[in-house]
């Protein structure tokens, strides 16, 4: 069988609500009251956060606690570069999505020479840069990090000194060199995006499974249709953000969007894509239950998981 590795990243300094830091735990309490014996299968190994930087207050307008951010993009990438050594299969439980580009920076220095495919299933195209975010939130900047992009031809902001420095910084974690190309990029049920996004969306080619198409065409459709644009990739990286999920759902996170996904259809898409053996990783991120009075967004992540968890481990 695959060797799992959960990794628990608790990290909320990227988000613009506080609270993602606790989804993790929450899920341990979904699963509780599932009465599943989930956390008791797999040893985690829990990353060190850079929380204690939202004490200090934040100075970067445009890149919101960025020395923080750039602290916990390396202790993700260098737990996940010595997993992927180890050929062990990283299943992250994360907050915020910024640390996404640290788990993209780990895969890829593990293996440098293998072509690195994405599927983003989100309602967020997480394509900013400091010098396109409209609010300076580093949770919709991972893609644009590992792609190596600045999008000044959308330029909206002046971003000062410091932000560029710890900025390029970022981009040159595990190398200097784009980890991904962003044509090996899918998006699933992205459907809140901004003009700059849009930009590098068009530019690149980038796929979008729409949730009207994605329910159209079924989900084992998608799943093949997702797989075969990335046919030339040897690798695979899962990053499933709850939002992505309908907003009557997916209350217990920081920006929940309609028309997303139900929770059925989340578990049957992450269960049949899982299935590729070219799939190195699986991730789930921003589940935050201060929004959330009955903890329903933690249960419904946590049935993902386990689900998605249990295709991988039957299907190999």
């Amino acid at each position: 069988m695959r060797n799992i590795k959960l990794v628990e990243v608790r990290s909320e300094l990227a988000a613009g609500t506080r609270g993602a830091s606790m989804g993790v735990d929450a899920m341990k309490v979904a699963s509780l009251d599932k009465k599943s014996d989930f956390f008791t299968q797999f040893e985690p190994i829990s990353v060190q956060d850079a929380n204690n930087y939202l004490w200090k207050g934040n100075k970067f307008t445009h890149a919101k606690y960025i020395d923080g951010v750039y602290q916990v993009l390396k202790n993700v990438y260098s737990t996940v570069e010595s997993l992927r050594l180890e050929k062990k299969f990283p299943i992250i439980l994360a907050g915020d999505h910024s640390t996404a580009a640290g788990t993209i920076m780990g895969i890829k220095a593990a293996d440098p020479q293998l072509r690195l495919g994405v599927i983003w299933i989100d309602a967020h195209a997480d394509l900013h840069t400091p010098y396109t975010t409209p609010s300076g939130n580093m949770h919709g900047m991972p893609l644009a990090m590992v792609s190596q992009l600045d999008n000044l031809d959308c330029l909206q902001n002046q971003p000062d000194e410091e932000t560029i420095l710890y900025w390029e910084r970022i981009k040159k974690i595990g190398g200097d060199n784009p980890k991904i190309d962003p044509k090996d990029i899918v998006f699933i049920s992205v459907r809140d995006t901004e003009k700059p996004e849009d930009y590098l969306i068009q530019k690149y080619g980038i796929t979008n499974f729409k949730t009207n198409q994605v329910r159209k065409d079924g989900m084992a459709s998608i799943a093949r249709q997702t797989l075969e644009i990335l046919k030339d990739c040897d690798q695979i990286y899962i990053s499933f953000d709850v939002d992505s999920m309908d907003s009557s759902i997916s209350v217990g996170t920081g920006t929940p969007v309609p028309n997303g996904l139900t929770v059925q259809e989340a578990i049957d898409l992450n269960a049949e894509l899982i299935k590729d053996k070219r799939v190195c990783c699986w991730e789930i991120v921003e589940v935050n239950p201060t929004l959330d009075t009955e903890n329903t967004m933690a249960e419904n992540a946590f049935e993902v998981l386990e689900v998605t968890t249990k295709s991988l481990v039957d299907n190999f």
